[in-house]
């Protein structure tokens, strides 16, 4: 009888949990997918890598959201039982709150490893296959990715200015720099221009220009009828490197290593990471600490729902102390995230910034059972 009872109300409680998750992530998931369709259009993508791109940020926004929605579920969950008598079935079957204590607090565990897996492979795997979508898709330049009387940038090291598009295809009053070191860069100017794509090579036709370069601080300048820009091995500022969060948690361990040994060898080509020198530590042992450490307040936030239970409902604070655990959990949610503000190069700082969460487990575990065991004494 005791193992339904348990079944019965880690069933409600995941239930719920799983609802609230995925219909909380669906309105963030919505509201990000629209914010995604204008960067999607200025980058020129097709609707089929839109789609397949913001699929991919699910798994992003259900981490984030995952230990606040644990939270309220299983606090609302066992105070609805606590409010319907139902926590009374288990005292009468001779289950005691230790043992329900001990039982959720498992549980938490395995969400612990989830969020873990979740965090250190599912994300950066998804964010990852994400980007390799931009970086494989067809960039559809001719229509969208030049604007007229706009400056734009996305395509890397390149900023191409337009004044319109006649209606022969022809966009008018060109401008185009390209290099981003201000010693070392090209800026043409054509009367006319037109995009020309094959499916293989694309290529911007310039008419009656001129071109302007700067190599070393010496500028040489050149006339022309007509030019050619290559397109076809263009890369957007959206596919350059693996950003920070989008490596897989080993690669982090591997580039912290290689700073840390201060070893000569650039790690960011071979493992394709934005930055993995010295500079970048600070952003690498955040994102590690963010994967690693936030997880681990998942048990904190058990026990601090269980705490529901140390008290009956007839009492006359039963409401107001209801609320305190409510703001004492949502406390330690901002917290774990201020948390991260705190990731330095000094490894004391992150070891202590590691280690509070655990000794928060140790504290609150052992809190409630000497109450509880003193509580069964006393009976």
């Amino acid at each position: 009888m005791k193992k339904i009872l348990f079944k019965k109300i880690l069933l409600d409680c995941l239930i719920f949990f799983t609802l609230a998750l995925f219909f909380a992530a669906l309105v963030i998931w919505i509201f990000q997918a629209v914010n995604h369709l204008d960067i999607m259009i200025e980058d020129g993508r097709d609707h089929l890598t839109y789609v397949k791109f913001t699929l991919l940020i699910f798994p992003k926004i259900v981490t984030k959201l995952l230990p606040f929605i644990f939270f309220l579920s299983f606090i609302y969950i066992i105070t609805k039982y606590e409010i319907d008598n139902e926590l009374i079935i288990f005292w009468n079957f001779g289950v005691s709150k230790i043992s329900i204590i001990n039982f959720f607090f498992k549980f938490s565990i395995f969400l612990v490893l989830f969020q873990f897996i979740l965090t250190s492979y599912v994300v950066p795997k998804s964010q990852d296959k994400a980007r390799s979508y931009l970086r494989n898709s067809n960039v559809n330049i001719i229509e969208n990715l030049i604007k007229p009387r706009k400056f734009n940038d996305t395509i890397k090291d390149i900023t191409i200015y337009s004044d319109y598009k006649d209606q022969n295809d022809y966009i008018t009053e060109i401008y185009i720099k390209n290099g981003s070191d201000f010693n070392n860069f090209q800026i043409t100017y054509a009367k006319k221009g037109k995009f020309l794509n094959n499916g293989q090579h694309q290529v911007f036709d310039l008419y009656d220009g001129e071109t302007i370069s700067v190599v070393n601080n010496k500028i040489t300048n050149l006339k022309f009828k007509r030019s050619y820009l290559n397109l076809s091995d263009i890369e957007t500022n959206t596919t350059t490197y693996k950003k920070t969060q989008e490596v897989s948690t080993l690669d982090l361990i591997k580039c912290y290593k290689n700073i840390y040994n201060k070893i000569s060898l650039d790690l960011s080509k071979i493992l394709k990471i934005e930055n993995c020198k010295s500079e970048n530590l600070t952003n690498i042992l955040k994102e590690f600490h963010k994967r690693i450490t936030i997880p681990l307040y998942i048990p904190v936030l058990m026990l601090i729902c269980l705490l529901v239970i140390t008290k009956s409902k007839e009492n006359s604070n039963y409401l107001l102390y209801r609320l305190k655990i409510f703001f004492i959990g949502l406390l330690i949610i901002i917290s774990s995230e201020l948390s991260l503000r705190f990731v330095e190069k000094n490894f004391l700082n992150n070891l202590l910034i590691f280690i509070i969460p655990l000794v928060l487990i140790i504290y609150l575990y052992l809190m409630f059972y000497f109450k509880l065991k003193f509580k069964e004494n006393k009976i």
